[in-house]
């Protein structure tokens, strides 16, 4: 039941029912990518005539994040390139890096020197810091 509520109410643990049944009526598979990601378009690669192009979308292996779309999928999901990576032998670019995880607002979030985030406190301003008081 609980699995249920959650695929009816909650888009960020994958697929809604809305988007279940929108994918089963219209959706055609087009690969996956290594994270598990699943990549649909329109069935045949018909046109939306409100869009003028096909509809692409992914449905997330897992928690909602735009960036699990791993690089040869992002050009296609984009419309940048017109073949998927499934249908082109897709070698990445030697400048191309790994994917790495969203991790704002976790604890392993970049925090900055300065901030009270890093170490607890902050600390003590330098000679060069002139702080303002009020009526001065």
């Amino acid at each position: 039941m609980k699995q249920f509520f959650l695929k009816l109410f909650t888009w960020w643990n994958g697929q809604t029912f809305g988007t279940q049944l929108w994918t089963a009526r219209f959706g055609e598979l087009v690969g996956r990518d290594s994270e598990g990601n699943c990549y649909y378009r329109t069935r045949g690669g018909r046109i939306d005539p409100a869009l003028g192009f096909e509809r692409r979308w992914v449905i997330y292996n897992g928690y909602t994040e735009a960036t699990h779309i791993p690089p040869e999928w992002h050009g296609w999901i984009h419309h940048v390139v017109d073949v998927p990576p499934t249908k082109e032998d897709y070698q990445p670019r030697e400048w191309q890096k790994p994917h790495v995880p969203n991790m704002t607002g976790t604890p392993a979030a970049y925090r900055p020197s300065g901030s009270t985030l890093a170490s607890g406190r902050r600390p003590k301003a330098t000679g060069d810091y002139q702080p303002w008081t009020p009526g001065q």
